[in-house]
Protein backbone atom coordinates (compact mmCIF):
# COMPACT_ATOMS: atom_id res chain seq x y z
CA UNK A 1 0.00 0.00 0.00
CA UNK A 2 2.57 2.45 1.08
CA UNK A 3 4.36 1.60 -2.53
CA UNK A 4 0.65 2.30 -4.35
CA UNK A 5 0.11 6.25 -1.99
CA UNK A 6 4.06 6.96 -3.33
CA UNK A 7 2.69 6.42 -7.34
CA UNK A 8 -0.39 8.37 -6.35
CA UNK A 9 1.77 11.15 -4.65
CA UNK A 10 4.49 11.28 -7.43
CA UNK A 11 0.99 11.54 -9.99
CA UNK A 12 -0.51 14.18 -8.22
CA UNK A 13 2.44 16.38 -7.52
CA UNK A 14 2.89 15.93 -11.26
CA UNK A 15 -0.53 17.46 -12.23
CA UNK A 16 -0.57 20.26 -9.89
CA UNK A 17 3.10 21.51 -11.17
CA UNK A 18 1.54 20.96 -15.00
CA UNK A 19 -1.42 23.49 -13.76
CA UNK A 20 -1.50 26.52 -15.85
CA UNK A 21 -3.86 28.30 -14.69
CA UNK A 22 -6.09 28.54 -11.55
CA UNK A 23 -9.17 26.48 -13.39
CA UNK A 24 -6.76 24.10 -13.86
CA UNK A 25 -5.19 23.85 -10.21
CA UNK A 26 -8.73 23.69 -9.24
CA UNK A 27 -9.92 20.52 -10.92
CA UNK A 28 -6.59 18.82 -9.99
CA UNK A 29 -7.59 19.69 -6.09
CA UNK A 30 -11.40 18.44 -6.73
CA UNK A 31 -9.85 15.38 -8.69
CA UNK A 32 -7.84 14.25 -5.66
CA UNK A 33 -9.18 16.37 -2.15
CA UNK A 34 -13.02 16.79 -3.29
CA UNK A 35 -15.81 14.68 -1.76
CA UNK A 36 -15.41 12.17 -4.20
CA UNK A 37 -11.53 12.55 -4.75
CA UNK A 38 -8.89 9.68 -4.60
CA UNK A 39 -7.49 10.80 -1.81
CA UNK A 40 -11.26 10.78 0.22
CA UNK A 41 -11.61 7.25 -0.99
CA UNK A 42 -8.24 6.41 0.56
CA UNK A 43 -9.60 7.90 4.11
CA UNK A 44 -12.90 6.09 3.59
CA UNK A 45 -11.02 2.84 3.23
CA UNK A 46 -9.17 2.68 5.65
CA UNK A 47 -12.49 2.26 7.66
CA UNK A 48 -12.46 -1.65 6.34
CA UNK A 49 -9.13 -2.62 7.38
CA UNK A 50 -7.88 -4.34 10.37
CA UNK A 51 -7.57 -2.07 13.82
CA UNK A 52 -3.78 -3.00 13.31
CA UNK A 53 -3.31 -1.49 10.30
CA UNK A 54 -5.15 1.83 10.61
CA UNK A 55 -3.17 3.79 12.31
CA UNK A 56 0.12 3.46 9.76
CA UNK A 57 -2.08 4.01 6.83
CA UNK A 58 -4.32 6.32 8.21
CA UNK A 59 -1.05 8.65 9.25
CA UNK A 60 0.53 7.89 5.21
CA UNK A 61 -2.91 9.06 3.86
CA UNK A 62 -2.95 12.20 5.99
CA UNK A 63 0.31 13.16 5.08
CA UNK A 64 -0.45 12.71 1.60
CA UNK A 65 -3.21 14.75 2.06
CA UNK A 66 -1.56 17.98 3.73
CA UNK A 67 1.47 17.52 1.40
CA UNK A 68 -1.15 17.74 -1.73
CA UNK A 69 -2.86 20.73 0.29
CA UNK A 70 0.21 22.26 0.79
CA UNK A 71 1.55 21.97 -2.91
CA UNK A 72 -1.87 23.00 -4.41
CA UNK A 73 -1.92 26.46 -1.95
CA UNK A 74 1.81 26.68 -3.00
CA UNK A 75 0.80 26.68 -6.92
CA UNK A 76 -1.53 28.69 -6.61
CA UNK A 77 0.72 31.74 -5.25
CA UNK A 78 2.88 30.89 -8.22
CA UNK A 79 0.14 30.67 -10.71
CA UNK A 80 -0.98 34.52 -9.30
CA UNK A 81 2.41 35.66 -8.93
CA UNK A 82 2.92 35.39 -12.85
CA UNK A 83 -0.14 36.67 -13.62
CA UNK A 84 0.25 40.04 -12.01
CA UNK A 85 3.68 40.21 -13.55
CA UNK A 86 2.21 39.35 -16.82
CA UNK A 87 -0.48 42.05 -16.36
CA UNK A 88 2.68 44.34 -15.25
CA UNK A 89 4.59 43.85 -18.54
CA UNK A 90 1.41 44.08 -20.63
CA UNK A 91 0.06 47.07 -18.82
CA UNK A 92 3.32 49.33 -18.51
CA UNK A 93 2.66 52.84 -18.65
CA UNK A 94 5.28 55.05 -20.38
CA UNK A 95 5.26 58.09 -18.39
CA UNK A 96 7.74 59.77 -21.30
CA UNK A 97 4.80 59.37 -23.74
CA UNK A 98 2.78 62.27 -24.81
CA UNK A 99 -0.56 62.20 -22.81
CA UNK A 100 -3.98 61.27 -24.84
CA UNK A 101 -5.44 64.41 -26.44
CA UNK A 102 -9.15 64.82 -26.15
CA UNK A 103 -10.64 67.08 -28.92
CA UNK A 104 -13.37 69.70 -27.57
CA UNK A 105 -15.69 69.72 -29.76
CA UNK A 106 -18.18 72.58 -30.95
CA UNK A 107 -21.76 73.72 -32.60
CA UNK A 108 -22.15 73.08 -36.18
CA UNK A 109 -21.86 76.36 -38.27
CA UNK A 110 -25.76 75.93 -39.12
CA UNK A 111 -26.58 75.22 -35.28
CA UNK A 112 -24.65 78.49 -34.94
CA UNK A 113 -26.07 80.60 -37.17
CA UNK A 114 -29.67 79.34 -36.13
CA UNK A 115 -28.65 80.37 -32.63
CA UNK A 116 -27.91 83.63 -33.74
CA UNK A 117 -30.52 84.46 -35.78
CA UNK A 118 -32.88 83.31 -32.98
CA UNK A 119 -31.85 85.68 -30.58
CA UNK A 120 -31.96 88.46 -33.35
CA UNK A 121 -35.50 88.13 -33.46
CA UNK A 122 -36.14 87.08 -29.83
CA UNK A 123 -34.83 90.23 -29.18
CA UNK A 124 -37.82 91.99 -31.76
CA UNK A 125 -40.77 89.83 -30.03
CA UNK A 126 -40.46 86.53 -31.94
CA UNK A 127 -41.21 83.32 -30.34
CA UNK A 128 -40.11 80.17 -31.94
CA UNK A 129 -42.60 77.07 -33.50
CA UNK A 130 -41.42 73.89 -34.28
CA UNK A 131 -43.78 72.35 -36.76
CA UNK A 132 -43.93 68.56 -38.02
CA UNK A 133 -41.33 67.77 -41.18
CA UNK A 134 -44.21 65.05 -42.43
CA UNK A 135 -47.34 67.33 -43.77
CA UNK A 136 -50.87 66.69 -45.15
CA UNK A 137 -51.11 67.89 -48.42
CA UNK A 138 -53.89 70.50 -47.72
CA UNK A 139 -51.49 72.48 -45.03
CA UNK A 140 -48.24 72.22 -47.18
CA UNK A 141 -50.28 73.10 -50.50
CA UNK A 142 -53.80 73.95 -49.97
CA UNK A 143 -54.02 76.04 -46.93
CA UNK A 144 -51.68 78.52 -48.27
CA UNK A 145 -53.16 79.48 -51.47
CA UNK A 146 -51.70 76.48 -53.48
CA UNK A 147 -54.22 74.17 -54.79
CA UNK A 148 -54.20 71.14 -57.36
CA UNK A 149 -52.90 71.73 -60.52
CA UNK A 150 -51.38 75.65 -59.52
CA UNK A 151 -47.93 75.58 -61.32
CA UNK A 152 -46.20 76.42 -58.36
CA UNK A 153 -46.47 72.80 -57.11
CA UNK A 154 -44.15 71.45 -60.15
CA UNK A 155 -40.66 72.61 -57.98
CA UNK A 156 -41.95 71.20 -54.92
CA UNK A 157 -44.15 68.31 -55.14
CA UNK A 158 -41.99 65.40 -53.99
CA UNK A 159 -41.41 62.97 -51.37
CA UNK A 160 -44.79 61.69 -50.86
CA UNK A 161 -45.16 59.80 -48.10
CA UNK A 162 -49.16 58.68 -49.18
CA UNK A 163 -51.43 60.38 -51.66
CA UNK A 164 -51.77 63.12 -49.06
CA UNK A 165 -49.18 63.18 -47.23
CA UNK A 166 -45.55 64.41 -47.63
CA UNK A 167 -41.93 65.39 -46.25
CA UNK A 168 -43.00 69.41 -46.22
CA UNK A 169 -41.27 71.61 -49.18
CA UNK A 170 -40.95 74.52 -47.07
CA UNK A 171 -41.28 75.67 -42.95
CA UNK A 172 -44.68 77.80 -44.54
CA UNK A 173 -47.01 75.10 -43.39
CA UNK A 174 -45.91 75.92 -39.54
CA UNK A 175 -47.42 79.67 -40.10
CA UNK A 176 -51.02 77.93 -40.66
CA UNK A 177 -50.28 75.65 -37.45
CA UNK A 178 -49.00 78.31 -35.57
CA UNK A 179 -52.24 80.81 -36.51
CA UNK A 180 -54.46 78.04 -35.81
CA UNK A 181 -52.45 77.00 -32.17
CA UNK A 182 -52.93 80.90 -31.59
CA UNK A 183 -56.48 80.21 -31.68
CA UNK A 184 -57.71 83.97 -32.63
CA UNK A 185 -55.16 85.60 -30.14
CA UNK A 186 -52.93 88.91 -31.07
CA UNK A 187 -50.42 89.69 -31.49
CA UNK A 188 -49.28 87.13 -33.72
CA UNK A 189 -45.06 87.00 -33.58
CA UNK A 190 -43.09 84.02 -34.26
CA UNK A 191 -40.55 81.90 -36.58
CA UNK A 192 -40.56 78.04 -37.69
CA UNK A 193 -37.34 76.97 -37.97
CA UNK A 194 -36.92 73.23 -39.63
CA UNK A 195 -35.48 70.98 -42.41
CA UNK A 196 -37.37 71.07 -45.37
CA UNK A 197 -37.09 68.65 -48.38
CA UNK A 198 -37.11 69.25 -52.00
CA UNK A 199 -36.40 67.19 -55.43
CA UNK A 200 -33.48 69.25 -55.99
CA UNK A 201 -30.01 68.16 -57.90
CA UNK A 202 -27.23 67.90 -55.58
CA UNK A 203 -24.16 70.55 -56.34
CA UNK A 204 -22.44 73.45 -54.96
CA UNK A 205 -25.69 75.11 -54.26
CA UNK A 206 -28.64 72.70 -53.81
CA UNK A 207 -29.33 69.66 -51.53
CA UNK A 208 -32.81 67.81 -51.60
CA UNK A 209 -32.58 68.42 -48.10
CA UNK A 210 -31.62 72.03 -45.97
CA UNK A 211 -32.90 74.41 -43.53
CA UNK A 212 -35.89 77.15 -43.70
CA UNK A 213 -36.13 79.64 -41.38
CA UNK A 214 -40.22 81.47 -41.52
CA UNK A 215 -41.44 84.03 -39.99
CA UNK A 216 -44.80 85.55 -39.11
CA UNK A 217 -46.35 88.54 -37.64
CA UNK A 218 -50.01 89.14 -37.63
CA UNK A 219 -51.56 92.30 -35.03
CA UNK A 220 -53.78 95.16 -36.34
CA UNK A 221 -52.30 97.70 -39.05
CA UNK A 222 -49.52 95.57 -39.29
CA UNK A 223 -47.63 97.06 -43.15
CA UNK A 224 -44.52 97.05 -45.31
CA UNK A 225 -42.57 99.20 -43.58
CA UNK A 226 -42.29 96.85 -40.45
CA UNK A 227 -41.61 93.98 -42.56
CA UNK A 228 -38.86 96.50 -43.61
CA UNK A 229 -37.85 97.18 -40.88
CA UNK A 230 -37.47 93.63 -39.08
CA UNK A 231 -35.61 92.24 -42.16
CA UNK A 232 -33.49 95.25 -42.29
CA UNK A 233 -32.91 94.75 -38.41
CA UNK A 234 -32.16 91.32 -38.70
CA UNK A 235 -29.58 91.21 -41.61
CA UNK A 236 -27.49 93.97 -40.50
CA UNK A 237 -27.33 92.46 -36.95
CA UNK A 238 -26.47 89.22 -38.82
CA UNK A 239 -23.87 90.15 -41.73
CA UNK A 240 -23.10 93.60 -40.19
CA UNK A 241 -24.22 97.14 -40.11
CA UNK A 242 -22.34 97.92 -43.69
CA UNK A 243 -24.97 95.34 -45.20
CA UNK A 244 -27.68 97.27 -47.07
CA UNK A 245 -31.28 95.89 -48.00
CA UNK A 246 -33.63 96.45 -50.46
CA UNK A 247 -37.14 94.67 -51.49
CA UNK A 248 -37.97 93.86 -55.39
CA UNK A 249 -41.56 92.99 -56.13
CA UNK A 250 -41.84 89.50 -56.61
CA UNK A 251 -44.96 86.81 -56.12
CA UNK A 252 -45.47 84.07 -54.03
CA UNK A 253 -49.16 82.75 -53.31
CA UNK A 254 -49.04 83.15 -49.75
CA UNK A 255 -48.35 86.78 -49.63
CA UNK A 256 -49.56 89.75 -51.70
CA UNK A 257 -48.20 91.79 -52.47
CA UNK A 258 -44.38 89.60 -52.38
CA UNK A 259 -40.93 90.84 -52.51
CA UNK A 260 -37.46 89.06 -52.95
CA UNK A 261 -35.06 90.28 -50.11
CA UNK A 262 -31.89 90.99 -51.60
CA UNK A 263 -28.45 92.76 -49.67
CA UNK A 264 -25.21 94.35 -50.51
CA UNK A 265 -22.85 91.37 -51.73
CA UNK A 266 -21.17 90.37 -48.77
CA UNK A 267 -18.26 89.51 -51.04
CA UNK A 268 -17.35 92.67 -53.39
CA UNK A 269 -19.53 95.13 -50.76
CA UNK A 270 -21.71 96.12 -53.59
CA UNK A 271 -18.79 96.97 -56.14
CA UNK A 272 -19.80 93.93 -58.30
CA UNK A 273 -18.04 90.42 -58.30
CA UNK A 274 -18.46 87.07 -60.25
CA UNK A 275 -20.34 85.77 -56.88
CA UNK A 276 -22.98 88.40 -57.19
CA UNK A 277 -22.98 87.94 -60.97
CA UNK A 278 -21.75 92.20 -61.24
CA UNK A 279 -25.12 93.22 -59.34
CA UNK A 280 -24.05 93.80 -56.19
CA UNK A 281 -26.43 92.06 -54.60
CA UNK A 282 -27.15 88.95 -53.49
CA UNK A 283 -30.91 87.35 -53.27
CA UNK A 284 -31.45 85.92 -49.40
CA UNK A 285 -35.17 85.99 -48.80
CA UNK A 286 -38.99 86.05 -49.49
CA UNK A 287 -41.44 87.93 -48.06
CA UNK A 288 -44.36 89.92 -48.08
CA UNK A 289 -47.95 90.69 -46.75
CA UNK A 290 -50.14 87.10 -45.87
CA UNK A 291 -52.36 87.14 -48.08
CA UNK A 292 -56.44 87.51 -46.90
CA UNK A 293 -56.98 83.68 -47.91
CA UNK A 294 -54.38 82.26 -45.70
CA UNK A 295 -55.52 84.70 -42.94
CA UNK A 296 -58.94 83.10 -42.97
CA UNK A 297 -57.30 79.82 -43.02
CA UNK A 298 -55.47 80.69 -40.39
CA UNK A 299 -58.70 81.45 -38.48
CA UNK A 300 -58.38 85.85 -38.73
CA UNK A 301 -59.96 88.08 -40.53
CA UNK A 302 -58.21 90.33 -42.82
CA UNK A 303 -60.64 92.93 -42.45
CA UNK A 304 -59.41 93.28 -39.03
CA UNK A 305 -55.45 92.42 -38.85
CA UNK A 306 -52.97 91.97 -41.22
CA UNK A 307 -49.86 90.50 -41.06
CA UNK A 308 -46.26 89.99 -42.68
CA UNK A 309 -44.24 86.86 -43.20
CA UNK A 310 -40.64 86.27 -44.57
CA UNK A 311 -38.66 82.88 -44.88
CA UNK A 312 -35.12 82.13 -45.65
CA UNK A 313 -32.39 79.27 -46.15
CA UNK A 314 -30.29 79.18 -43.03
CA UNK A 315 -28.18 77.43 -44.91
CA UNK A 316 -27.36 80.19 -47.53
CA UNK A 317 -27.19 82.46 -45.10
CA UNK A 318 -24.65 80.57 -42.92
CA UNK A 319 -22.57 79.85 -46.18
CA UNK A 320 -22.60 83.92 -47.12
CA UNK A 321 -21.77 84.74 -43.75
CA UNK A 322 -18.80 82.18 -43.41
CA UNK A 323 -17.81 82.41 -46.90
CA UNK A 324 -18.51 78.61 -47.67
CA UNK A 325 -18.70 77.81 -51.05
CA UNK A 326 -20.19 74.45 -51.28
CA UNK A 327 -23.07 73.24 -49.39
CA UNK A 328 -22.27 70.28 -49.69
CA UNK A 329 -19.61 70.76 -47.02
CA UNK A 330 -22.07 71.21 -44.39
CA UNK A 331 -23.67 68.04 -44.64
CA UNK A 332 -20.06 66.05 -45.03
CA UNK A 333 -19.20 65.61 -41.30
CA UNK A 334 -15.56 66.51 -42.37
CA UNK A 335 -13.77 67.35 -38.94
CA UNK A 336 -11.25 69.09 -41.12
CA UNK A 337 -13.89 71.09 -42.56
CA UNK A 338 -15.97 71.48 -39.17
CA UNK A 339 -13.55 72.40 -36.49
CA UNK A 340 -12.43 75.84 -38.61
CA UNK A 341 -15.68 76.98 -36.54
CA UNK A 342 -14.89 75.66 -33.23
CA UNK A 343 -13.94 79.28 -31.82
CA UNK A 344 -16.16 81.36 -33.87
Amino acid sequence: MKHNLAEIEARILHEISEASTNDELERVRIKYLGKKGEISALLKHIGNLSPEQRPELGAAVNTLRNKVTHRIAQRKDELDTQALEESLRRDTIDVSLPGEVFEVGGLHPLTKSLREIISILSSMGFTVYESREAETDEMNFVKLNVPHGHPARDMQETFYLTDNALMRTHTSPGQIRGMLAMDGRLPVRFIVPGRVYRRDQTDASHHPVFHQVEGLAIHVDVTVKQLRGVISALMNRFFGQEVTVRLRPSYFPFTEPSCEVDISCVFCKGDGCSVCGGSGYLEVAGAGMVHPQVLRNGGYDPDEVSGFAFGFGLDRLAMLKHGIDDIRLLYGNDKRFLSQFRGI
